[in-house]
């Protein structure tokens, strides 16, 4: 009965929308005028002699042609628990500077006896448990116990969890591709026909990480342009698109994989030949591409410190500490939680597979050793080539 309503409102909207152009009980043909009676609204992919299939029908017809059958089908997903996001670690900010540890807070107060020094660098965070005013400076104890002065070290804390937590739990696998609006703005408004010289836009307007799904695609110069609903198009670029694909790839005889699309920017996850929880990611940049292939997750770890340099000056060190729900599936390279990323949907790391923290939780608790990590480029701009990979893989 619910569908039925939801149908006849669909029609009136159409009708009311889209007025018949043509006479209802006659129609030229050649010099002579044919009578013959609407068809019943519906969708009529095949040629018909019957009725006219005009109005509503002409309009239902053409958007299925397109990909589109109303009534619009959800997504069958929920969110992921937000409390996915939380995790046991306090994060601050550091300076780009060096900064000197010390064992303990009087040294530190006093400059002295430092028992670790760590380097300058544009990425770094540490974890700490306490923090202890002294004399009007703030001084940071981290969880190893050492402490650190902030004002030689500590830029700000960090708050958690991220404010991406667009992780998608699937109940049965979608019948069309669906996607995320990828934060290259805050948002940005759908066009009725593909193409950017064309400025037909609608008055939609798409904020960032808003769920689409997609129904059709048409290629306009050498970009692809998306359609997301009736009349409705959105350039390719700003969607992270998830493609279903049940079938395994090849050497996944279990049915369980992850699969890590590099040109979307996309996870996911298929566990009985189903698509069961999808996400938003970020990879390698060049040259420090995240490597195409079949792997297997070889160690899990509730957290780690990553730190290191590829450059020869060290001018891209880094020094993370506390990672979140590391999983190692090739040499170095790791899914994991980025609570130092603001935004997904492109490429930022130097090799690693960057998560939210709550997408990274809930992967780490449905992963196990020895599942298959997909790692695929359909554009095929990413290098295959193992002489372009170290076995390093940083976040």
């Amino acid at each position: 009965m619910l569908k039925r309503l939801l149908l006849l409102t669909i029609l009136f909207f159409i009708f009311t929308i889209f007025p018949l152009n043509h006479p209802p009980a006659a129609y030229a043909q050649g010099n002579s005028t044919v009578s013959q009676e609407l068809c019943l609204p519906g969708v009529y992919l095949n040629q018909t002699t019957d009725c006219l299939p005009l109005g509503p029908s002409e309009y239902l017809t053409r958007m299925a042609k397109s990909g589109i059958i109303f009534p619009l089908v959800p997504l069958a997903a929920r969110s992921i628990d937000p409390k996915l996001g939380s995790v046991p670690y306090l994060y601050a900010e550091m300076k780009d500077g060096a900064a000197s540890v010390y064992g303990t807070l009087e040294d530190a107060v006093a400059k002295k006896n430092s028992v670790n020094q760590i380097g300058p660098g544009k990425l770094k965070y540490v974890s700490y448990t306490n923090i202890e005013t002294v004399g009007g400076q703030l001084y940071f104890q981290l969880r190893s116990g050492e402490w650190i002065a902030a004002s030689d070290g500590i830029s700000q804390r960090v708050s958690l969890p991220s404010s991406f937590r667009g992780g998608l739990e699937f109940t049965q696998t979608p019948l069309n591709s669906f996607g995320w609006i990828v934060p290259l703005e805050y948002e940005v408004e759908s066009k009725r026909s593909p193409g950017v010289k064309v400025k037909d836009y609608t008055g939609h307007k798409y904020l960032q990480y808003q769920i689409v799904q997609v129904y059709a695609t048409q290629k306009v110069g050498d970009a692809d342009w998306y359609l997301i609903g009736p009349d409705e198009w959105m350039e390719g670029r700003r969607i992270g698109r998830v493609n279903p694909n049940t079938t395994p790839p090849a050497g996944v005889n279990n049915g369980r994989w992850i699969e890590v699309n590099l040109f979307e920017q996309t996870v996911a996850v298929y566990a009985d030949n189903q698509l069961i929880y999808a996400s938003l990611i970020a990879t390698g940049l060049p040259p420090f591409w995240t490597r195409p292939g079949l792997f297997k997750i070889y160690k899990k770890l509730e957290s780690t410190p990553m730190s290191g340099s590829f450059e020869l000056d060290r001018s891209d060190f880094y020094y993370l500490q506390d990672v979140p729900f590391t999983m190692y599936y090739d040499d170095a390279r790791a899914l994991h939680g980025a609570y130092w990323r603001h935004r997904l949907g492109f490429p930022q790391s130097h090799g690693c597979v960057n998560l939210s923290v709550a997408d990274a939780h809930w992967l780490y608790n449905w992963a196990s050793e020895g599942d298959w990590v997909y790692v695929w480029d359909p554009s095929g701009k990413t290098p295959t080539d193992p002489e372009a990979y170290s076995g390093g893989g940083a976040p």
